[in-house]
């Protein structure tokens, strides 16, 4: 008769003791927090791609890129050195979401600028969100001479438009992918079987090797019927390494370009034909002013 008792009061007795712990905490003012994911990417580009990540708030990013010849070149170019483009350019956070840069390329002679914001943040805790999601649009010029400068050019025929849609998600402390739609639009094209408008899709994902490396990859897909046949799709891979406050991006691509124009609308190399070229960006931090210190009660 005991154990009867026993067995009905435990409900009861199990439900105060929750109960208890519920005011406990409420007492001691805990709340459920938000834990946004970071460190998606070691920077705000995975190699020629924008990645999930953006500069932080009050903080310049200064980048020297270089794409070298193709390796095919052999001894006689150095297997690509003598045969060197190069891209100086800045990156900077307004708010820890929401970031500029501006560009100069030697590819085409070609300056450029971009606005990319974070408007989605993958988080766990308080606010589940399952993935992030950016946006981002740049223009650029190129100033080369014109290819027939006999004829009436116009100003507007230099430049070039591109918006993109970045969406992606870590999915564990070691691996991240995303992809990329992309619209690039172009004022002047070269004959009239290209589009001023073309469509493609980035692709790209980095595998965390160990604290200070990580191995990249990243494809962009052109639709079909929009470039000329001399054009192929971007591929490359690469292996990051942080130290600090820089970080040195090794890698192989087909591209030559390192503005987004150039990347999907102008790579001509053909990987099957081992016509890659080695090339690097360098990242270096720079925080322009300090946090404000919190007020304290004197």
């Amino acid at each position: 008769m005991r154990w009867i008792l026993i067995l009905f009061l435990l409900p009861s007795i199990l439900v105060f003791s929750q109960d208890d712990e519920l005011d406990l905490l409420d007492l001691l003012g805990e709340e459920e927090t938000t834990d946004y994911t970071i460190a998606s990417f070691k920077a705000n580009r995975v190699i020629n791609l924008h990645s999930l990540e953006t500069t932080s708030k009050r903080v310049l990013d200064v980048k020297i890129s270089h794409r070298l010849g193709v390796v095919t070149g052999g001894l006689q170019e150095w297997f690509g050195l003598d045969q060197a483009t190069v891209r100086l350019g800045g990156d900077y956070g307004i708010t820890d979401q929401l970031m500029v840069g501006l560009g100069r390329s030697s590819f085409e002679k070609t300056y450029d600028g971009f606005v990319k914001f974070k408007f989605l943040r993958q988080s766990t805790g308080k606010r589940k969100m399952p993935i992030s999601a950016l946006v981002m649009s740049s223009m650029a010029i190129k100033t080369i001479p014109f290819a027939v400068p006999e004829r009436e050019n116009y100003f507007s025929s230099r430049l070039y438009y591109v918006h993109q849609l970045i969406i992606g998600r870590k999915f564990s402390d070691a691996i991240s992918f995303q992809v990329s739609p992309t619209l690039v639009h172009r004022n002047l094209v070269e004959t009239l079987q290209e589009e001023n408008d073309v469509f493609a899709l980035g692709m790209a994902g980095r595998v965390k090797l160990t604290q200070r490396l990580a191995l990249n990859a990243e494809y962009i897909y052109v639709l079909p019927d929009q470039l000329a046949d001399r054009y192929r799709n971007s591929a490359s891979i690469g292996l990051d390494i942080e130290t600090g406050g820089h970080v040195f991006q090794l890698h192989f691509t087909n591209s030559t370009a390192m503005n987004e124009k150039g990347v999907i609308t102008e790579t001509v190399d053909d990987w099957s034909k081992g016509d890659a070229h080695f090339g690097f960006n360098v990242s270096r931090v720079f925080t322009i002013r300090k946090k404000e210190k919190p007020d304290t009660d004197l």
